[in-house]
């Protein structure tokens, strides 16, 4: 059964890893120091071109592989490294091998795009992740996917349906542009730089405007550490999406629909939360523009209830946030009446439509 808890706003700020690259013909081992923790970067051969991907462990069992996609301006480093180092976390990832994906030419290093190459679509994007199931020889996916990746991993759900178990989608517009919003960009592309444009994408006009530190480092780290060509390029692509064109089940003959469970997340006030609010039910957390930085802690524990009634990790033990909210509870009384409009539904294989699991998030 689905718990009621407390949420305790977390005070996280950004972590930077520090890394060491060991040249190899296919692969490189990552270290951090301080940590037991070896990550082994892989380029794997695709359809579409080479994909540059990092695994953190080894397959456990027939459970299936996390596989994480970042968002349009970000790499795995950029945009997991805050939620994946989350104290709670561990307790997560000591039970699935992990899988970071990085669009092709946003990995930190990345060389340049040659001159005229035409960047992958994204159905083609979502088209190269199979190649990477059957290289590690994974037996399926749970996909955690954030703005342009969530949209990359539901149509990679859409396609391949009996590849992925489960989704957590976070900030995903699965709307394509319209002449409206696509002259918008354009203008906005003229009168910005790429990286401001970029940080609209990300965060919200709230946080931009009060230029917060998460803003300030991500504005750095956009024009330091991304090869800016290479990103134009994902920026373009993304831009010309089309509708994900998925229907509620049983609305019309033959819908298309995401068979496995699904947990949409978006933050308030976040540049995507009216295409999330539009899609299916949601997760809002008091947290800006990037809930997995701002608040990887709520999300964590979200993520495990998620997989709890997916029927993984059963006996997981009491966290730490769980357990500081525990003690809140019984000090307090009843939180019945400081709740906000902070929730999260999980979706049946039925259909993103139909909701079978409802979890409530209490702020």
């Amino acid at each position: 059964m689905w718990s009621t808890f407390l949420c305790t706003l977390l005070d996280v700020k950004f972590l930077t890893a520090i890394h060491c690259y060991y040249n190899a013909w296919k692969s490189q081992e990552v270290f951090f120091p301080g940590s037991s923790l070896t990550l082994i970067e892989h380029d794997i051969e695709t359809p579409y071109g080479m994909l540059h991907v990092v695994i953190r462990g080894a397959p456990k069992g027939n459970k299936p592989a996390i596989l994480t996609y970042h968002d349009v301006g970000l790499n795995h480093k950029l945009c997991f490294n805050t939620f994946f180092h989350n104290e709670d976390m561990q307790e997560i990832t000591k039970h699935f091998v992990v899988c970071h994906v990085d669009a092709p030419g946003q990995h930190i290093g990345a060389p340049q795009m040659p001159q005229g190459y035409q960047y992958p679509t994204m159905d083609q994007l979502a088209g190269m992740l199979p190649s990477v199931v059957q290289h590690f020889g994974f037996k399926s996916i749970v996909g955690i996917g954030v703005g342009a990746g969530a949209y990359i991993l539901a149509k990679f759900a859409l396609i391949f349906p009996d590849l992925v178990e489960g989704l957590v989608l976070l900030n995903i517009d699965p709307n394509g542009k319209g002449w409206i919003d696509w002259a918008a960009t354009k203008l906005s592309g003229l009168t910005s730089t790429l990286p401001d444009t970029v940080l609209a994408h990300l965060f919200s006009q709230e946080e931009l405007m009060s230029n917060t530190e998460v803003v300030q480092t991500y504005r750095q780290q956009i024009n330091n550490t991304i090869n800016q060509f290479n990103l134009q390029l994902f920026w373009n692509m993304y831009n010309s999406r089309r509708d994900l064109e998925m229907n509620r089940s049983g609305s019309v003959l033959n819908a298309k629909t995401l068979r496995c469970p699904v947990m949409l997340v978006v933050g308030d006030n976040a540049p995507a939360e009216e295409g999330v609010v539009g899609l299916c039910s949601t997760f809002m957390a008091d947290s800006g523009g990037m809930p997995q930085i701002t608040q990887p802690g709520k999300l964590t524990e979200a993520f495990k209830y998620f997989l709890q009634g997916m029927g993984y990790m059963p006996s997981a033990s009491m966290t730490r946030l769980v357990r500081s909210r525990t003690a809140s509870l019984t000090s307090g009384g009843s939180v019945d009446g400081s709740r906000n409009r902070a929730c999260t539904h999980s979706d049946s294989s039925e259909g993103v439509g139909q909701v079978s699991h409802t979890m409530e998030v209490s702020c």
